[in-house]
Parts: C-alpha cells; sequence; structure tokens
C-alpha cells in the first residue's frame, strides 16, 4: 500500500522560508506536505505518483492576496488569469468593493460601484449574479457552493456595508452616526466570524461608481474607521486593507496608525509610485517605523509598472474621444477595422481634436508613453522604443503612426500606456519597493479592470524579470521573490498554513521550467457572463500546479480537477 499520494522528485526546491535552494524529493499525503527528503530517502515505489522534477523548481503554491473575483468566484469555477502564473491561493474583496452584504433595492448600486472601481463589464454582473444572498456570511456560503480550481478567500468591503447600514446617506458619503457606526462593526464583526480575512476600505479619488461619483467611503470619518477597527481588535481576529490617495499623507497616515493601535490587528497599504508626487519612499519609512514599534503594517507593491492596455477591443485607444471614433466604436471588431481602413475616413478622423488632455484625454495626446505590447511583452519599455520615437525615426505623426499600428493583426495589435512605477524609462522603484523588508507583493487586480489592465500576471513577472531576466547586478535573490509572493503573503492575511515546503503545511506546489518560463501577450476574450470582454494572458513554464495535493493545471492547461475551497478565516 502506498504511504504517499505523490512525490514531486529531483526538483530544485525554492521552500518559501528565503533559504538557499537545494535538490530534494517532496513528498504528499491527505493534501499536506508529508516530508522533504534531501538525502534520497523517499523511494517513489511508495507513492501513487511521481512527477520527475529534475531540472526544474519547486515551489509553494503563490498566495496573491489582491484580486476581485468576487463576481467571478460565484458563477466560475476556474479563477483565470492568476491560475494560469502559479497561484494557488487569491483574497478577493479588496478596495472596500464587493457584493455583501446587500438589500435586494441595492443590487444595482453595488455593480455601479464595482463596474465603475473594477471595470467589470455591468452586464456581465447583472448576468452572472444570482443574488441568493443577502448577509456576508450567505455571500460566503454561495461562493463555498461552487468547486474551484485554486483556494479562493474573502475580505468584507466598507463600500457594501456603508450602503447597508446607511442607504442612500452612505451613498452619498454623508457622516455616519455613532449608532451607524456601531452597525458596521456589528457587520464586519459577523462577517469575520463567519470567516471573512478581514475588512477593508478605499479613500481615493481614483475609485468611482460607473455614474461617476465617488465611493461610499471616500470621506468616511477617522471615528468610523477606527470604530470598526475597534470592532475587529474585540474579536481578535481579521486584517485591514486600505487604499488612499494620502494627500495628507501624515494625517492619513496617523489615522491608519491609530486603527492598528487600536484594533490590534495587522493593515496593509496599497503603494506605487506616480508621476509628481515622491512620497512612496516616506510612506515606506512610515510603515518600518510603525512596524518596528510592534504596530502590523505592510505595504502592497507591484512587480512591474501599473499600466493601461490599448487597443479597439480593449476599453480604451487613443482614438476614442475623437466623434468619428465614436460613430465605429460599436461595430465589430471585423466591420470596425473595414471602416478604420478607409483612406476617407481616416483623414477625417486624424482631423479632428481630442480636446483637452483631461480625463481619459489625458493619454491620448501621449504617444511618448504608448508602446507595442508584443509576444512576449515588454513592461519595462525604453523611452526610443515609444510609439511617438518609432513615428519620428519614421518620419510620420505619431498619431497616424499609432492609428496604423492598431489595425494590425486584423485590429487586434494591443498597446501598453505604463501609469504607474514608470520613471525615467525604468523600474527601479519597483525594485527597491519589492527589496523593502516591509512589503509584500500585491496589487496584481485578478479579476478586475477586465478590458483596461491584465496584471494577474504579476507573480511570474516576479520570477522572469527580477530573479532571471534583469541585468546582472539589479537581480533579486529567486529565494527572496519565492518566499514574497508564497510564505509572507500568505502570512500576510493570516494564512499561516501554506506558502511553505515543510511537513505539515498545506500540500500547494508549483513545478517551474525555470529556463522557459515566460509571459504571453494578452488577449481578449469575450466569455464573461452576456458576453463580456476580459483581458487574458497565459504563461508558459508552469509544468505542473498542485492544489492541496491535486494537480490542477498540467503545462497551462486545466486538469479538470477543482479541489479548490472557501478559506474561511485565518489558519494556524
Amino acid at each position: 500500500m502506498a504511504t504517499y499520494d505523490l512525490i514531486v522528485r529531483g526538483g530544485t526546491v525554492v521552500d518559501g522560508a528565503g533559504g538557499t535552494p537545494f535538490t530534494a524529493d517532496v513528498a504528499v499525503a491527505e493534501g499536506v506536505v508529508a516530508a522533504v527528503a534531501d538525502d534520497g530517502s523517499l523511494d517513489p515505489a511508495q507513492a501513487r505518483r511521481v512527477i520527475d522534477a529534475d531540472g526544474a523548481l519547486v515551489t509553494p503554491g503563490f498566495v496573491d492576496i489582491h484580486t476581485h473575483y468576487d463576481g467571478q468566484a460565484t458563477w466560475d469555477s476556474q479563477l483565470l488569469p492568476s491560475a494560469w502564473h502559479g497561484v494557488t491561493t487569491v483574497v478577493m474583496g479588496n478596495c472596500g468593493v464587493g457584493f455583501a452584504p446587500v438589500r435586494p433595492h441595492d443590487h444595482d448600486r453595488l455593480v455601479e460601484l464595482m463596474e465603475g472601481v473594477e471595470d467589470i463589464p455591468g452586464a456581465a454582473l447583472h448576468e452572472g449574479l444570482t443574488w441568493d444572498w443577502e448577509s456576508f456570511p450567505e455571500y460566503l456560503d454561495a461562493v463555498a457552493r461552487r468547486p474551484h480550481d485554486i483556494d479562493v478567500a474573502a475580505q468584507v468591503p466598507h463600500g457594501a456595508v456603508r450602503l447597508y447600514v446607511m442607504g442612500e446617506r452612505g451613498a452619498n458619503r454623508e457622516p455616519a452616526t455613532a449608532d451607524e457606526i456601531g452597525q458596521m462593526a456589528d457587520l464586519v464583526r459577523q462577517a469575520v466570524e463567519a470567516g471573512a480575512l478581514g475588512f477593508t476600505t478605499s479613500r481615493t479619488l481614483n475609485h468611482r461608481t460607473s455614474r461617476g461619483e465617488p465611493t461610499p467611503t471616500l470621506t468616511a470619518s477617522h471615528d468610523e474607521l477606527i470604530g470598526i477597527a475597534e470592532g475587529l481588535g474585540a474579536l481578535g481576529a481579521g486584517v485591514i486593507e486600505v487604499v488612499s490617495d494620502f494627500t495628507d499623507l501624515a494625517t492619513e497616515f496617523g489615522l491608519l496608525r491609530t486603527m492598528v493601535e487600536r484594533a490590534g490587528r495587522p493593515l496593509s497599504i496599497s503603494i506605487a509610485q506616480e508621476v509628481g508626487r515622491g512620497d512612496w519612499r516616506e510612506l515606506l519609512d512610515l510603515i518600518a517605523q510603525a512596524d518596528a514599534a510592534g504596530l502590523p503594517m505592510r505595504g502592497q507593491v507591484p512587480a512591474r509598472a501599473i499600466g493601461l492596455v490599448l487597443g479597439h477591443q480593449a476599453t480604451l485607444n487613443p482614438f476614442l474621444t475623437r466623434p468619428s471614433y465614436r460613430d465605429v466604436a460599436r461595430l465589430p471588431i471585423d466591420q470596425r477595422t473595414a471602416a478604420l481602413r478607409d483612406p476617407a475616413f481616416k483623414a477625417r478622423l486624424l482631423a479632428e481634436d481630442t480636446g483637452p488632455g483631461q480625463g481619459r484625454r489625458q493619454f491620448t495626446h501621449r504617444f511618448d508613453r504608448m508602446f507595442r505590447l508584443d509576444d512576449p511583452p515588454d513592461y519595462e519599455p525604453a523611452a526610443d522604443a515609444s510609439i511617438a520615437a518609432e513615428a519620428g525615426r519614421a518620419g510620420r505623426d505619431p498619431a497616424e503612426y499609432a492609428y496604423d499600428v492598431l489595425l494590425e493583426d486584423d485590429g487586434r495589435q494591443l498597446l501598453y500606456f505604463p501609469l504607474l512605477n514608470y520613471m525615467e524609462g525604468d523600474l527601479r522603484a519597483v525594485r527597491e519597493m519589492l527589496d523593502h523588508p516591509c512589503t509584500v507583493p500585491g496589487l496584481s487586480d485578478g479579476g478586475a479592470h477586465v478590458g483596461t489592465i491584465c496584471d494577474a500576471s504579476f507573480p511570474t513577472t516576479l520570477l522572469t524579470h527580477w530573479a532571471r531576466d534583469r541585468r546582472r547586478g539589479e537581480r533579486l535573490p529567486l529565494e527572496q521573490l519565492v518566499k514574497g509572493q508564497s510564505r509572507d503573503t500568505a502570512v500576510a492575511v493570516g494564512l499561516l498554513d501554506r506558502g511553505l515546503l515543510t511537513p505539515g503545511m498545506k500540500a500547494d506546489i508549483n513545478v517551474i521550467d525555470f529556463d522557459r518560463l515566460r509571459l504571453r501577450r494578452p488577449s481578449l476574450a469575450f466569455d464573461l457572463p452576456a458576453g463580456g470582454k476580459r483581458l487574458l494572458q497565459r504563461a508558459e513554464g508552469y509544468t505542473h500546479t498542485i492544489v492541496s495535493g491535486v494537480e490542477v493545471y498540467a503545462d497551462g492547461e486545466h486538469t479538470g480537477e477543482l479541489p479548490g475551497v472557501l478559506v474561511r478565516g485565518a489558519r494556524q
């Protein structure tokens, strides 16, 4: 009789603890790691199945703590594209948006909030969401009823909680009374008791509903946020996640530090480098000071620039504000491409004024910040690779040149417009963020921004760009990056049972052909409910992805297995 369900044999184990990689066999039994042996003592005959990992990396499954699969997890058993990138646990409910708790008459409001903040088509949400829940515990039950390829965990969103308690006043960002703050704290406590990992909120003007209204939580008072935090403190459970503009860094960080002091609970903050603002280093210093004082705080940082994907099938492109483009914008891609190829139409459109550089128009003039998104994609393009630079070398107008580029591949060519963390044509700030002792990889937004951003591939960028492809001397240690995307992220949200390849830990495992690992170019799929579109991005090189000892993806193809579960609450 076999002792083990699986032995992953002879791979280079990068175990998630941050130590030097070593050659070993990893044995799995009943969903957990049973043994890790570097002395050849594990007999392959003891296992029902053996995976030959000679020449490959063997890592823990990756834990992505910043996703928005809140809707998709209720209708889809495959949490793509994250699962294509070695991710075996996703955490959703970030940025204060989600779908519970909710009163029946507020369904549309929560859809509008998610559609506006996270660019998920409202039609897809309206068709896909069953709304067979009202409370957050009922929502968790709905997620748990559907089997998944990988594990999923949820957080309770402030926006939904505020709307549930305050109704129209909450949506209009009016101040909450002491009684309403108490009700919100009770709802958050009930959610965490039912299995939510924590509470999230948004304090940024970038987050708006599909009507253009600011998120309900934008101006929530200090009393409101501290009151909710104290509710978590009384419970002794749960984490807190915040995204903020930090327009007044000292005051805003003071609030977040007070929340941690009162709650005694860990808090993470989204951090990115923004043009014209240099306070991200100061924010990291403040986090480090708080952490040194015994206040658990972390910065969530991206693995590369956060950028828009532009194209005729995407949500945005450089010409969408021109009147002539609006005449063809809703045509099927083949008909639209035919119209755009007409010389008279092209001349008329290019002669039109795009208007001042505001709102969506802010990027339509910036051909110096637009780059081809080829296969494989370059997420650190040099300035001389921009559309403007290419046009200059060809002696052409940048707008006309971009017009022709976007008609390549039958109108399916994509452009990349880095917004954050891309300064002077490089990602030096990203490296500094990733190397900071008080940060964890995050902000992939898997499941969100489905027509404008495709960053669920961040874990693959971590390994390829920073551990292998970057210039020597600028790389980061592979073992550090694996630890960051597995053990550190798991610990940040209280999932202490995963992220390490050591006996007794959950058997979530990646076997990776590191030399072959690479990203493919994103592409548009129209497979959401109601035919909604989304950007998907595959990777090559993940030869085996295993969840709880069960292989779910082999060379990027789903095996049909669905061992993923809803993770209810912290894990020891």
